[in-house]
């Protein structure tokens, strides 16, 4: 479970078939008093991957900065470059996404049930309105 900012746009892709794929940067800060009393801020930068209608929904609504809750599981591929060494990358593969930023009276604002605290998945259905619960 991961809550952070966009480090840019979502970028989508279709596979064969019409399957979207989205991945994007998300950065996640957490905030401490270090022994002297001093806030130290480290922000962790995650890649996160969206398939399907997670995908689209990222496509249509998220941009650098959207503040989001992702709920997935880790991943670690590998491969090997073109000089023939082996590397790898660990990313998010995100099963579930609430969408934090607060609504827009906009025309590009997504229909209710899509933003403002709604939980999407896989499914695409919104499952409830978590706000009510949110310390703030």
């Amino acid at each position: 479970m991961l809550i952070g900012n966009l480090g840019k746009d979502p970028d989508v892709q279709f596979l064969e078939g019409n399957i979207a794929v989205a991945k994007f940067p998300l950065a996640t800060t957490e905030t401490f008093k270090d022994r002297s009393g001093k806030l130290v801020s480290q922000t962790e930068w995650h890649t996160v991957v969206l398939w399907r209608g997670l995908a689209e929904l990222a496509q249509k609504y998220l941009h650098k900065s959207s503040l989001v809750y992702i709920e997935g599981r880790l991943r670690t591929r590998s491969w090997d470059d073109k000089d023939g060494n082996r590397k790898f990358a660990t990313e998010v593969v995100g099963d579930n996404l609430i969408m934090l930023d607060k609504r827009m009276d906009s025309p590009t604002a997504p229909p209710s049930g899509e933003n403002g605290g709604e939980t999407l998945g896989n499914s695409d259905s919104p499952i409830g309105d978590p706000s009510e619960n949110l310390p703030f």
